[in-house]
């Protein structure tokens, strides 16, 4: 959204701010050892990791630190935040990179992407860049039903499923406004999705981009984020060759590798994930959609990575999961009942069993991320979810 507005002085909605503010904490599962995680308070932070039962490996400040700066994402007004804060400005990107991440950043960026990986077998998925309504509304007669995209929004947002029959003067009104203060919107076909899923991968600063995991989530009927499965790559290969080959999400692993390589070279350093589909074909067939979106920035399918492979049990599966509570005390009495529910089960320094909220709940929490993990032993995953 960020991205989208474009301007060092954007504030973003309520909403999305008390979302930072309560998911402060999450970056302390996925920072590297040693790292120092910036929070609002670092007395109360110090307080809520020492009463965890996992070690975590980091440090919290409340004030910024003269080490290299890693936020979820790059945007100007995260730049300008840094800057009005005292943090110098070697440690941020400039302009001329802010703009290049921004380029990289829009959903039209796929296209190129969809077109290379589109001659693999069993591979398919489209999407067209419109930049005039007429243009719009020819590509969704041409579908027939059809989901339109803005360029930049946050995950799950920006998105309006519509066909020539459901075309009325407020979606109309919604895709002049992208248009008009992102200059493209994305107009692609509905698919019989099977699967999401999505690829992780990380660009170094030799320009190289390399593979670094699987993430394996859902979605709910609007498209917005759920939770993710905590299990290793190798089990999330084994669900998805049910449906596609493993030599094809190996295949187009490695071209997608390439493909983003020669696309960002030295532009950004850091996560990125590609989100992908298994898709049904009308001959009963599954296919796959190999780019429907790529976020450079960090995710939150590389947090449930990272957490799974560095904190839960060998022996354990479970789910990562973020919600969202519409009145204060819910969260609390949620919490509450899943620690009773559940308690956490450590063992060789490793989550094996029970309800482990990643992030501290409080009378005003309205934002949790929370995870839940079961011995494999004891059934399949499908159970706890």
């Amino acid at each position: 959204m960020a991205l989208a507005d474009g301007r060092p002085y954007y504030r973003p909605p309520a909403g999305i701010a008390g979302m930072e503010r309560d998911l402060c904490l999450l970056p302390v599962w996925y920072a590297p050892a040693g790292s120092v995680v910036k929070v609002a308070d670092e007395e109360s932070a110090r307080r809520w990791l020492a009463e965890l039962p996992l070690h975590v490996p980091v440090e919290v400040a409340a004030e910024w630190q003269p080490v290299p700066i890693i936020p979820w994402g790059w945007n100007p007004a995260e730049v300008e935040r840094l800057r009005q804060a005292g943090v110098p400005n070697d440690c941020c990107p400039s302009l001329g990179q802010l703009s290049r991440i921004r380029y990289l950043s829009s959903r039209e960026r796929c296209i190129g992407l969809q077109q290379l990986l589109r001659a693999l077998p069993g591979v398919g998925g489209e999407a067209v860049a419109c930049t005039d309504l007429h243009g719009v509304l020819r590509q969704v007669m041409a579908y027939g039903d059809a989901l339109l995209k803005s360029p930049w929004s946050g995950s799950g947002r920006g998105l309006v499923r519509v066909s020539a029959a459901s075309w009325t003067a407020n979606v109309e009104g919604w895709a002049a406004r992208v248009l008009r203060t992102q200059g493209t919107l994305m107009v692609e076909p509905i698919y019989n999705k099977v699967r999401d899923f999505a690829m992780e991968f990380r660009c170094g600063s030799d320009g190289q981009v390399r593979f670094g995991g699987y993430s394996l989530f859902e979605t709910d009927a609007h498209g917005n984020y759920k939770l993710n499965l905590l299990l290793p790559d190798k089990a999330i290969e084994e669900r998805l060759s049910r449906d596609v080959p493993l030599t094809l999400l190996h295949t187009v692993r490695q071209h997608l590798a390439v493909g983003l390589q020669d696309l960002i070279g030295s532009s950004y350093t850091g996560w990125l994930g590609v989100d992908m589909m298994v898709c049904r074909g009308e001959d009963g067939g599954c296919w796959l959609h190999p780019c429907v979106e790529v976020n450079l920035r960090m995710n939150m399918g590389v947090v449930a990575r990272s957490f799974f492979d560095r904190y839960v049990h060998p022996a354990a599966y479970g789910h990562f999961q973020v919600e969202c509570f519409s009145a204060d005390g819910d969260a609390l009495r949620s919490d509450s009942e899943r620690k009773r529910w559940a308690p956490p089960v450590v063992e060789d320094g490793r989550l094996k069993r029970g309800y482990l909220s990643l992030t501290p709940v409080e009378a005003a929490t309205r934002y949790q991320a929370f995870v839940v993990v079961d011995d494999a032993k004891q059934g399949s995953p499908e159970l706890i979810l």
